[in-house]
């Protein structure tokens, strides 16, 4: 994150995950972890009752990109992410899509390559 006031170097996170989702286990709606995040331009970008893990978010999602490289990115636990990422969804702050996996599969040949580097494990 971008602010060290979240952080000790000793004690680790200074909030805790289920403060920064206010106890909330589930993210209202289900986001994939290779789903695609991006932040909608516009005004309401600055709502001031966002939180700092809010804006981080916004902030690493002016291009487009994947749930689990942006919890890595911040650092935040996937579940953690989902949750905040479902809150900036349900502000109109933030859009999703899932990537077309028709376009994404790999070809026979690197499958059997892959296939071939786990027998020789």
């Amino acid at each position: 994150m971008a602010d060290d006031f979240w952080m000790d170097s000793e004690a680790g996170p200074v909030v805790r995950p289920y403060a920064m989702t206010g106890g909330r286990v589930r993210p209202a709606a289900p986001l994939d972890m290779v789903a695609y995040v991006v932040a909608k331009a516009g005004p309401r970008t600055r709502a001031p009752n966002l939180q700092p893990e809010h804006r981080a978010i916004l902030a690493a999602a002016r291009q487009p990109i994947t749930v689990s490289e942006l919890a890595a990115h911040l650092d935040l636990a996937l579940g953690v992410t989902r949750i905040l990422l479902s809150d900036l969804i349900e502000q109109g702050l933030l859009s999703s899509y899932e990537p077309n996996v028709s376009t994404v599969q790999p070809s026979e040949r690197i499958l059997k390559a892959v296939l071939n580097g786990l027998q020789a494990l």
